[in-house]
């Protein structure tokens, strides 16, 4: 307050004590405070100095802060810090110099008592946390393309565009080791950036991560997925409007004259023959999709190519995904056992467009959401 004072040429009993940004709060000054005092002078003073405190006093000074709704980390190496450190939501206790009894209260032990390791700490934190969050984001899209197969089947009354034991393969099989391979990806450039979290509503699974696996990203290999397989069975002879409400006489082994488009008449064996075919299409077409959802879960805001492929794990786990999809439908065999049926090499490019536009409007949200910080796109797709 002095500094202000000779700043504005007034005397000191016209400060404000809001206007000053720092204070130091003598332990004794503290001794007479109330909480509510307190409180204001916590809220008032973004930087604050306790000087000569009490171990009580260390106590109601955390308490304060947890008032405040911040998440209160406390270090110390002795017996009087003992309660503090119990008190607060992260005690940290020297490793060297710390004594027993005040590693036995803390949540964190400083093995080289540097608190530059602190900041180390809160880095691997933040990145743990935003690589689980990628990693749960990746394995929600695809659920939403195998949850619209069987709703399109239940609700349109089409053949099934997805068997269960494709989603099996999928679920663990080709999406493993990508989901995995997140865990090891680098921090992005803003992480330490960043403002801390609100517990009360940063969780986990937020709605921004739904909103991003389900409501865009899950929704656009929905389409993809569909697409390919509507247009293979277009090709076979059964256009989408002759599709809808066939399930029932699709399935039926008495059949075996079901006319298609062009006249054709097809047997219940060559008629499940095709529904495979397209279930297999509709699987490939999901790992292709997925190929783009790993690329673009690398980062949350950052543009993928600056932040680069240096993830030596997520490359291998590219290769090996699009060489279990291969083995499952090429291996002889498969058709009987798994009932995997070869698909034509031109039935390939049909998921392409959409994987192209799946990348490009993922890159454009983040660019958006780093152009307008705070904005919409951010609160409701950001997670």
């Amino acid at each position: 307050m002095d500094d202000i004072a000779s700043r504005l040429s007034i005397p000191i009993q016209e400060v404000l004590p809001r206007d000053a940004r720092a204070c130091v709060v003598h332990g004794a000054d503290l001794r007479d405070m109330t909480p509510a005092q307190l409180d204001n002078v916590l809220s008032m003073h973004p930087e604050l100095v306790f000087a000569r405190t009490t171990p009580h006093q260390k106590l109601i000074i955390v308490e304060a802060c947890q008032r405040q709704g911040t998440v209160v980390a406390v270090t110390g190496d002795g017996v009087h810090d003992t309660p503090a450190l119990k008190k607060a939501d992260i005690g940290i206790a020297m490793g060297i110099s710390g004594l027993p009894v005040s590693k036995e209260a803390a949540d964190v032990i400083l093995l080289d008592d540097n608190f530059a390791s602190i900041v180390s700490g809160i880095e691997e934190g933040r990145l743990t946390f935003d690589n689980l969050k990628k990693t749960i984001a990746y394995t929600l899209t695809s659920n939403f393309p195998e949850m619209a197969a069987f709703m399109m089947c239940i609700i349109a009354h089409i053949p099934l565009p997805l068997g269960a034991l494709t989603i099996i393969f999928i679920e663990l099989g080709t999406d493993v080791l990508p989901s995995i391979s997140l865990c090891f990806e680098n921090p992005e450039g803003d992480i330490m950036r960043k403002m801390p979290r609100d517990t009360k509503r940063d969780r986990l699974c937020s709605r921004g991560l739904f909103a991003t696996a389900f409501g865009q990203n899950g929704l656009i290999e929905t389409f993809g997925a569909f697409f390919t397989y509507f247009a293979i069975m277009a090709e076979a002879g059964f256009w989408p409007q002759r599709l809808l409400g066939l399930r029932s006489i699709w399935g039926t082994r008495g059949v075996n004259d079901l006319e298609d488009a062009f006249g054709q008449e097809w047997s219940f064996g060559q008629r499940i023959t095709l529904q495979y075919t397209c279930q297999t299409a509709f699987f490939f077409s999901i790992v292709m999709m997925q190929w783009g959802n790993l690329i673009a879960c690398k980062t949350r805001t950052t543009n993928v190519l600056r932040q680069g492929f240096g993830n030596a794990y997520m490359i291998w786990a590219l290769i090996l995904e699009t060489f279990l999809a291969f083995f499952f439908i090429y291996c002889p065999g498969m058709d009987k056992g798994l009932r995997m049926y070869p698909i034509r090499w031109h039935w390939w490019f049909a998921p392409i467009p959409f994987l192209i536009l799946f990348s490009v409007y993922d890159e454009l949200r983040k660019l958006f959401i780093r152009l307008m910080p705070g904005g919409f796109l951010e609160k409701e797709t950001c997670y």
